[in-house]
């Protein structure tokens, strides 16, 4: 599926396992800054480090089990606002349960992260681990483009190994499997979200996403 920031509808939503404020986000398709004519500008305002994930729904498919993403991601200036910045994808799977292949760019531990199940799909403990790639989003150049790149894997069971992540031609291996199943009652879909984690009391912070493709096989 190719440019999914322009092709499909997206909503939004404050992540409630963020900070101890709130936020408000904003959305809008943009021609300018733009490589594809249609980028996806994201917005936050925000208090205490609240976050705000925004997601979009691009179709269904229980039976891949390889998975890459790539996207075009531009942080408006400043980014001393932002802690981390998360790219997600959902998949539900022929049994019903739904794997979460979920990689962050960690600010607080200047990290690339993935997520796993720490318990069961029916008793999930959502979890970050840190990996040993080194990321901080406050360090990207500002008002530029960057192209990320990431690849993962899932087995039957939910199982999910994270590969690599490739930040502007610069590959980093993750090489860990995790469980990643969590029995969470959603029918068929494929689903990316998106998140922007603030840092501080207050701030606000604006990143644009174009010719975001996710490919399966």
């Amino acid at each position: 599926m190719y440019n999914i920031q322009s092709a499909y509808p997206w909503s939004m939503i404050q992540d409630a396992a963020t900070g101890s404020g709130t936020s408000t986000g904003t959305m809008s398709v943009v021609s300018s800054p733009s490589l594809s004519g249609a980028a996806r500008q994201f917005g936050i305002t925000f208090q205490y480090s609240a976050g705000e994930r925004y997601w979009s729904v691009f179709g269904a498919d229980p039976s891949a089990t390889n998975f890459t993403y790539d996207a075009r991601v531009y942080i408006a200036s400043p980014s001393s606002d932002i802690a981390n910045l998360e790219f997600d994808m959902n998949q539900v799977m022929a049994n019903g349960q739904t794997v979460i292949f979920a990689v962050q760019c960690d600010g607080y531990s200047g990290t690339w992260d993935y997520t796993s199940n720490a318990g069961t799909p029916q008793n999930p403990i959502d979890q970050w681990l840190h990996s040993a790639a080194p990321c901080n989003p406050q360090n990207w150049a500002t008002n530029t483009w960057h192209h990320l790149q990431m690849s993962y894997s899932r087995d039957s069971y939910g199982n999910v190994t994270y590969k690599t992540v490739t930040l502007d031609g610069v590959q980093q291996r993750i090489d860990e499997t995790v469980p990643s199943a969590f029995a969470l009652g959603w029918s068929q879909v494929l689903l990316t979200n998106f998140q922007i984690d603030g840092i501080g009391a207050y701030g606000s912070a604006t990143v644009y996403i174009d010719q975001l493709a996710i490919s399966r096989w």
